[in-house]
Parts: C-alpha cells; sequence; structure tokens
C-alpha cells in the first residue's frame, strides 16, 4: 500500500456504506500508531494535524513530511489531512506545496464568522483547493465543546446545510448532531434521526467530530444513518497518557523514552484498530 488520496477513500467509504476514519497526530509516535492499528483492521485511515497541532509544533512542514514517509511505507491506505484550519495564511501554505507532502483534504472552519461571510470564505478556498486536488470540509456552524464551549443544544439544519453546501462547492460537510469536542467519557447521545435526514438532503459525505465522546454502538448507528467520515482525537490521547502513566510507574529509574513510550504508541494502535473496525467492518486490504 501507499499514500492514497482522501477523495478516493472517502468515496470507497459512501460506496461500501461505511465511514473513513481520520486520526489527530501530535507525534510521530502519533503517526506511526494510526498506521500500526490501520494495518492490524485492514483498513484505510486518515492522518490528520490540525492548526492547534501545528501551532504546537511551531511548523507544518517537519510533521507533514513525517506523515508522507509513514503513509508511503504503511500496509494500510493512509490519507495525510488537515483539519480545523482557520488561518487563510496557513491554508496557502499548505496548498502551496500539498502535491510534495501528499496532502489530500483540509477542513477549513470558517464557522466563526456570519453565514453570509462563511460562505464567501469556504467557497474561495474550495476553489484554491480544488485547483491542486484537495478535496475539502467545512462547518457549519461551531461543533459542541469546541474550546471548551458546551454547547448541546446545538444542531445542524439539513435546509441550510444543502444550501450552504450549493453555495460554497465544499466535497465533504461537519454537522453538529450531538457530539462534542474533548470529551472524555463515551456519554454523547447523538440525533440518529437527523443525520439520516441530513444525509438524504446533502449531496457530500457527512463527517462526525468528537467522535471519542461517543460509544461504539451509536457510531456504528452514525454510520448505518449516513456519517461516512469520522474523527477521533481526545481518546487516542487518553490512551496515550494512561499507558504512558503506567509504564512509568512500572519503570520509576527509566530515563530512556524508548523504555516508557513503547507501550503508549502500541495502545494508540490498538485505539485505532478498534475504531476503524466499529467504522468499516466488511473492508479489507486487497
Amino acid at each position: 500500500m501507499s499514500l492514497a488520496a482522501t477523495r478516493e477513500l472517502i468515496a470507497g467509504a459512501v460506496a461500501e456504506g461505511g465511514a473513513l476514519s481520520a486520526f489527530n497526530v501530535l507525534s510521530l509516535d502519533h503517526a506511526e500508531a494510526v498506521a500500526a492499528g490501520a494495518a492490524a483492521a485492514g483498513s484505510p485511515a486518515l492522518l490528520q494535524l490540525s492548526e492547534n497541532a501545528i501551532a504546537f509544533r511551531g511548523a507544518p512542514e517537519p510533521l507533514l513530511a513525517a506523515c508522507r514517509e509513514i503513509a508511503a511505507a504503511s500496509e494500510a491506505p493512509l490519507g495525510i489531512h488537515l483539519d480545523h484550519i482557520e488561518s487563510r495564511d496557513l491554508v496557502d501554505r499548505v496548498l502551496a506545496r500539498a502535491q510534495e507532502f501528499g496532502v489530500g483534504s483540509l477542513m477549513f472552519d470558517a464557522s466563526r464568522l456570519p453565514y453570509d461571510e462563511n460562505v464567501a470564505a469556504t467557497r474561495d478556498v474550495v476553489a484554491h483547493a480544488h485547483e491542486v486536488g484537495v478535496w475539502v470540509e467545512a462547518e457549519l456552524g461551531e461543533i459542541g465543546g469546541k474550546d471548551g464551549a458546551h454547547a448541546p443544544g446545538v444542531r445542524t439544519d439539513p435546509g441550510e446545510a444543502a444550501e450552504f453546501v450549493a453555495a460554497t462547492g465544499v466535497d465533504g460537510l461537519a454537522v453538529a448532531v450531538g457530539s462534542s469536542h474533548a470529551m472524555r467519557d463515551r456519554s454523547a447521545r447523538l440525533d440518529l434521526d437527523l443525520i439520516a435526514r441530513l444525509a438524504a438532503a446533502v449531496p457530500v459525505p457527512l463527517v462526525l467530530h468528537g467522535s471519542s465522546g461517543v460509544a461504539d454502538g451509536v457510531i456504528a448507528a452514525a454510520v448505518a444513518a449516513g456519517i461516512r467520515k469520522v474523527n477521533v482525537g481526545t481518546a487516542l490521547n487518553i490512551a496515550y497518557t494512561s499507558a504512558l502513566r503506567g509504564a512509568l510507574a512500572d519503570q520509576p529509574d527509566a530515563v530512556d523514552p524508548r523504555r516508557y513510550t513503547r507501550s503508549a504508541r502500541a495502545a494508540m494502535a490498538d485505539l485505532v484498530a478498534a475504531f476503524c473496525r466499529v467504522v468499516e467492518p466488511r473492508r479489507t486490504l486487497a
């Protein structure tokens, strides 16, 4: 297998009635864990870099290059995606080298802007991204929990969503259906009827953010209702940190990071495999 285009991976999920798992990458350990977990599950996946993760590292290029090489060597088809990018300067910086780094998609997030401004900004990014073959996801209204704000009542209106997609030309739409970012338990209740109505009204794949807070059975039901991309971030970090704490407790004299991060990376890989199996139970590698 090798680096894959998001557009092709999403098309496969749509054709099979499944979803594509997308995992937030903060480090080389994260990227390697996603590759290992996807291979174990026999499923494709996306390596996602958020604007926050890029800010933490200081620049997008080093981690993008690492993701490209890991994807190229992976036993599973892996794509590279940018998540929740609000900075137009960052969009332009990455698109200028998208082919070099294998970036197949990005999520441009102008949801904080008034509707008309969101449409105009998103439409402009879509036009630029499509010139270089990059698939674009967008968001209509903030998903609950972003930046610490808890908005359990936020929901995406099917009619407005259809109008937004038509006006912007986006390839995928992140929808607010009951999930929240940064949840540490899996108690989110999704509006499955709304997902089905959105899937019927919107002619592009639907994306579920905040999937770390959703139980496996509910994720599977959401996929059956029409979700085609599932984003996971916090759950990876919980698995990593928990395993790391355990390894350090077991090895109080350890000073070599390889001794105590190995199990943490493995814990993330196990979690990746589990999520992949939930959303794409019928897909296997050729």
